[in-house]
Order: C-alpha cells, then sequence, then structure tokens
C-alpha cells in the first residue's frame, strides 16, 4: 500500500486523529502492519481467543455475534468499516475478545502487532490521548448506566435489555432468545412480555420469529422509550 494511501486510511482511526504530517510519516516508516482480506463468511476472531494484535477494518462489514454466559441467547449486529475490532481487549485484566466477528462481505483490514501498540503509546503522545479518551469514554459510559432512571413501564424494561445487550446503539439487531428467557431476564410473565412484543411488532419496531427479535434499527426503539 502506497504512502499516500496508507495516510488516508489511517486517518479514518480516532487513534491517529491529530497527529502531524511528520508524525505520521515516522508512523508508516516504522510500524510493521500487517494487511489481511478475508472472503464473506470467513471468521476473524472467536470470543475467547487472545487479543494480541488490533485489526483495522477499512473496506467491508463484519457480523458480530456476542453470546451469554449460558449460552441461552445471543445477539447479532453489524459493524462496518472503518473500525477497529475490540480496541478495549488489547490491554487490561481480560485480554481476549468477547464476541465472534465474522466477514458479511469481503473485508479488508490494517493490522498491527500488540508490541507495535505499546511502542505507538510510548513515542507519540496524541496516538496515547486518542488510547486513553477511548477507554475513559467507555468506562464513564458504563458508571453512569446505574444512575439512569429505572424504566417505568415492561415496554421500557424490554427496551433497556435489547439496547443493553447491543455494542452498538444503533442499526440492525437479531436477537436469538426464547420468550421465556426474555421474560425472565425483564423479571415479568411470558405472556406479558409476548404482549408487548406483538404491540412492538405492529408499531413496526421489531419483526418476531420462533424464538427470534429481529430489529432493523435499534435507534427507533431507544427513540420510543
Amino acid at each position: 500500500m502506497a504512502v499516500l494511501q496508507l495516510f488516508d486510511k489511517l486517518l479514518q482511526f480516532p487513534l491517529f486523529q491529530g497527529m502531524s504530517r511528520d508524525d505520521l510519516e515516522i508512523v508508516a516508516g516504522h510500524t510493521r502492519f500487517g494487511f489481511m482480506k478475508l472472503g464473506a463468511g470467513k471468521t476473524v476472531v472467536k470470543s475467547g481467543d487472545t487479543c494480541n494484535q488490533l485489526y483495522f477494518l477499512i473496506n467491508g462489514t463484519l457480523k458480530v455475534r456476542t453470546y451469554a454466559d449460558d449460552y441461552g441467547y445471543m445477539v447479532e449486529e453489524q459493524m462496518m468499516a472503518p473500525n477497529i475490532v475490540q480496541l478495549e481487549s488489547i490491554f487490561g485484566y481480560y485480554q481476549r475478545y468477547t464476541h465472534d466477528f465474522v466477514a458479511q462481505t469481503d473485508v479488508n483490514f490494517i493490522t498491527i502487532d500488540k508490541e507495535e501498540v505499546v511502542r505507538l503509546t510510548e513515542d507519540f503522545l496524541v496516538f496515547r490521548l486518542n488510547m486513553m479518551n477511548h477507554f475513559a469514554t467507555q468506562t464513564q459510559k458504563q458508571m453512569r448506566q446505574v444512575w439512569n432512571r429505572p424504566p417505568q413501564s415492561l415496554e421500557a424494561r424490554v427496551i433497556r435489555f435489547l439496547s443493553q445487550h447491543s455494542t452498538y446503539p444503533a442499526g440492525h439487531k437479531v436477537f436469538n432468545i426464547l420468550m421465556t428467557r426474555l421474560a425472565e431476564e425483564v423479571n415479568d410473565s411470558r405472556l406479558n412480555v409476548s404482549r408487548v412484543l406483538n404491540e412492538m411488532q405492529h408499531k413496526g419496531l421489531v419483526t418476531l420469529s420462533r424464538g427470534k427479535i429481529e430489529i432493523q434499527q435499534l435507534e427507533r426503539l431507544l427513540y420510543t422509550k
């Protein structure tokens, strides 16, 4: 990949934004980048795999699958370029992926090994601040959730469950979950949950089938809360 083209690709990602041209030239000339292409249907990483490099998605779309600890339900979402595959897993207590990432279309990545990521954080202040901002923002959002006003209706509790179990607060989602399990999660009866979901389907917010809740646009649900 030509240097100028590499500059353009890197600047799509928050980690490199704000870096000077001189710094980017050093990064491009002294960092060991990998380049990877996968066809649709191929697995990028699986939940539980060790995170020993960063995957920068520069083209295409990924399916992101997340499973409950007991595998009682699963959520499938989409990740579109440009994006980074679970940046938060490169450091910290649990340095493993917590989702399955599968190519939905043909995809292209720039990859950077963990050793190179550490060197970039040591050598470039802007890169280090961008990394810290990412982690701090995630922590602040999670800490704020416990102070949100509790849902005042069963529909609001269902919407909260769907949104809190989505990695991205927008876009297409598919929940593979039985009605009885969802009822347990929102602490209500199966009959009441079924009634609420059918009302939501009548409003065009969800599409129901056996063991599955499909949401075309999660942001529409959040707007109705």
